[in-house]
């Protein structure tokens, strides 16, 4: 039997995921009906212009062959012509955007093109599953940020000799698993410093249309002064347009890391179907009222979870600021994160009730 190699042996096993699938699949198959509330994948469909540009493209010849590129140059296109309208600045599709088979795929390649084994990445504790296997899968040395009472990472803790070591600074906000929102004053903190230090800052961005304050917006780091300088910025079709399924992503910001990535993908993957690609085309294209409908479903949700969480007693619960993760709140005096990569600290609850959580 053939030993782990040097990088299987640094992710961490068992999977957060894996752990979660088979507590529910051993809840279901003792006759328990799950309500999951584990992972945040969406039941909405996707919007009925992106699959019908899938039912075309399947029968057009000209996508069934290899993509073998950073993405078409209509996705790219689609893609910075999107962020301008939303941030009111133009991107080069040819130079600084990059076709992605989801953003997941596109943070774990992103760590392997910017950063070298040994290379210190600043990150918090409380983040996203997937982060701390790319991290060491990486083979990067992580230096985790606490987090203040807003949920934000303390920036201004890192001592001068912290961020001179520092090559990454990962961020994700709108956040997953805490639900918290960033400012725009706190991105162009985060920004001037990485700009000071040089360091790379990759924002992971797949919640953005998902923010419950319809007079908020969510602020993108790479648009603000100094971002195109220091800021690789992700964005998913999964969450804006419910495609988890289809693995369609772009990376947009500066034009050295995104050649880095370029790079770095080049031998591993093909890129995605162009059909799917223009799939994205299609949802980069609708109108902005569309996602604001579906955050609209979200904040219902999770209205009415907060609703249900204090009329069972638990103390001091909060509605979520965007629809990233899950609500903030207190059980039996312990404060509770949807989802929290803490393994000592992972639990099944609720089989007997019916609702499958993490924290």
């Amino acid at each position: 039997m053939c030993e782990p190699t040097y990088r299987s042996r640094r992710v961490p096993s068992p999977g957060v995921f894996l752990v979660m699938d088979k507590a529910k699949t051993e809840a279901r198959a003792s006759g328990v009906s799950v309500v999951d509330l584990s992972i945040g994948a969406s039941d909405l469909q996707p919007p009925p212009e992106a699959l019908l540009a899938l039912k075309e493209s399947v029968d057009d010849p000209s996508t069934h062959s290899y993509c073998l590129k950073s993405g078409t140059m209509p996705l790219l296109e689609a893609a910075t012509e999107w962020y301008g309208q939303r941030y009111g600045v133009q991107l080069d599709p040819a130079t600084e955007a990059l076709s992605l088979i989801g953003a997941q795929e596109g943070l774990a390649h992103a760590l392997l093109a910017v950063a070298d084994v040994g290379d210190v990445i600043l990150m918090t504790s409380v983040a996203y599953p997937s982060y701390f296997g790319a991290v060491q899968v990486a083979g990067l040395v992580p230096h985790y940020l606490p987090l203040g009472p807003d949920l934000l990472p303390q920036l201004d803790r890192l001592t001068p000799q912290q961020l001179q070591a520092a090559r990454v600074l990962l961020l994700n906000y709108p956040n997953n698993p805490t639900a918290a929102v960033a400012s725009r004053e706190f991105f162009q903190r985060a920004v001037d410093l990485c700009r000071q230090y040089g360091i790379l800052l990759v924002h992971d961005n797949p919640y953005v249309d998902l923010v419950f304050d319809e007079s908020a917006d969510s602020p993108s780091p790479l648009a603000l002064p100094g971002g195109r300088d220091c800021v690789l910025e992700l964005f998913s079709f999964a969450k804006s347009y419910h495609l988890g399924g289809f693995r369609l992503g772009f990376a947009l910001g500066n034009a050295r890391a995104v050649a880095a990535l370029e790079a770095v993908k080049a031998p591993t993957d093909f890129n995605q179907y162009k059909g799917i690609m223009r799939m994205g085309v299609a949802c980069l294209r609708l109108p902005r009222s569309v996602v604001r409908r579906d955050a609209g479903v979200w904040r219902r949700r999770a209205a009415a979870m907060v609703a249900a969480l204090r009329e069972a007693g638990c103390e001091g619960v909060r509605m979520p600021g965007a629809g990233a993760g899950r609500a903030r709140m207190w059980v039996g005096r312990r404060e509770v994160w949807g989802i929290v990569w803490r393994r000592e600290g992972m639990r099944w609850l609720g089989a007997g009730r019916s609702v499958a959580l993490l924290f």
